[in-house]
């Protein structure tokens, strides 16, 4: 994989502007914060956060990938005010599942999820390496 930087751009914090690779596609469907049993923990957005990155973890292992696979990354989340205020711990718990490894990202923000009680949404494109 290759991250991909125009020239003269300031460097991203937290993602990148574009990876080029080659191989094998995995395409994580939208993984929210409920468990593998799909029972909510928690109503806390970090707590959700968390548990949508390590199902999305998982779904990567089921294909024999891992997180620094990952080349796409978009994020759906239900209140874009607390998602900012809340960045550092967002930050802690990503780094705390996914490492150091920052995809091309996309974070919008939706008026509900199909979970009622699902706070954040996570979708992932990655490459396994031939």
């Amino acid at each position: 994989m290759q991250r991909l930087q125009p020239p003269n751009w300031l460097e991203p914090k937290g993602y990148a502007n574009g990876i080029m690779a080659r191989g094998t596609l995995i395409f994580v469907g939208g993984q929210i914060g409920w468990n593998a049993a799909q029972q909510f923990e928690s109503d806390d957005f970090i707590v959700q956060t968390r548990q949508a990155l390590i199902n999305v973890a998982a779904v990567l292992k089921a294909g024999g990938a891992r997180p620094e696979h990952m080349v796409r990354m978009t994020w759906y989340v239900t209140d874009r005010v607390e998602y900012d205020a809340r960045l550092k711990e967002l930050g802690g718990v990503y780094r705390e599942v996914m490492g150091k490894n920052f995809p091309a990202m996309t974070c919008v923000e939706v008026s509900g999820l199909v979970e009622e009680r699902a706070r954040i949404e996570i979708e992932v494109t990655a490459v396994l390496p031939d």
